[in-house]
């Protein structure tokens, strides 16, 4: 009990003149949908309209944030938690100076972390607020305890699907675990459509579904429409935005961030940092 007393002091003592970053979870009911190549990509897309951007990889299995960046990252959170290394040493600089920082085992362990440890990500979290506009979490795709413990911390919540049935069918059983919190914002995302009929139809079936039996709402955010040019992105490891930025599929992205930045159905919501942190630390 005094440790968890004391990283709710460590949370309470963060300060109220930071910058008070969107914390955004992408999240996804299963893999091979898009979900970290939509992440890096609505990353340039906001940090081309002048936010400044944090990455941070959380899917301990598949990470492959820095792969789509074309860079290597030597350290992750894992080295900072650890006391290797200080926390502006796990950032890696990407495009239009967006900061990326891989998770690693440390940031995905939360529930083995000793309480010295804990304390060094909440720090290092609360660095990352100090230097971003939006932080964009990727988590690891299905219902994992770890994923789980962003998702419920999160305000914001873009979950990624595709027209594949199997796809529609695990993001429901995702939704299904994250609706518990009535004032959480589930986003939708429909990835590799071939046109804005299939992308209404694949939403209307999911949010029926989602009305009927969960009895909440989803927001639709966008639809990413099928383009070759993104696996000719993916093999130069380059992001679509920068490779072929006038790409259909890259439209489809500068049109989801500007819904998030300006659109005000998709705004912010009143969370703050400060309650993200103390939602994450609630769920060790």
């Amino acid at each position: 009990m005094d440790q968890a007393q004391k990283l709710r002091d460590i949370v309470g003592d963060v300060s109220s003149e930071q910058l008070d970053a969107r914390i955004i979870t992408v999240s996804s009911g299963k893999g091979g949908v898009g979900k970290t190549n939509f992440t890096v990509n609505l990353g340039i897309a906001l940090a081309k309209m002048g936010k400044k951007v944090t990455i941070i990889d959380a899917d301990l299995g598949l990470a492959n944030v820095d792969v789509m960046f074309g860079i290597v990252t030597k350290y992750n959170l894992s080295n900072v938690i650890k006391g290797e290394i200080t926390v502006q040493d796990s950032i890696v600089k990407g495009p239009y100076d967006i900061n990326i920082i891989s998770g690693g085992s440390g940031i995905m362990d939360l529930i083995d972390l000793e309480s010295n440890q804990l304390e060094k990500l909440i720090h290092s979290l609360s660095y990352f607020n100090t230097i971003s506009d939006y932080i964009l979490i990727d988590t690891g795709a299905g219902l994992s305890k770890s994923v789980l413990s962003f998702v419920d911390a999160a305000s914001d919540i873009i979950v990624v699907i595709t027209p594949d049935p199997t796809s529609i069918t695990d993001a429901y059983a995702l939704i299904k675990n994250i609706v518990k919190d009535d004032q959480k914002r589930i986003k939708l995302i429909i990835n590799r459509v071939d046109s804005n009929e299939e992308g209404d139809e694949v939403f209307n079936k999911l949010e029926q579904a989602v009305t009927k039996f969960l009895s909440r709402e989803i927001e639709n955010l966008g639809y990413i429409f099928e383009d070759a040019n993104l696996k000719r992105a993916v093999r130069k490891q380059i992001p679509l935005m920068e490779a072929y930025p006038r790409a259909i599929a890259s439209k489809g992205i500068e049109n989801i961030a500007y819904n998030l930045e300006n659109n005000n159905r998709y705004a912010k919501t009143n969370h703050s940092f400060k309650s993200f942190l103390s939602k994450l630390m609630n769920k060790i």
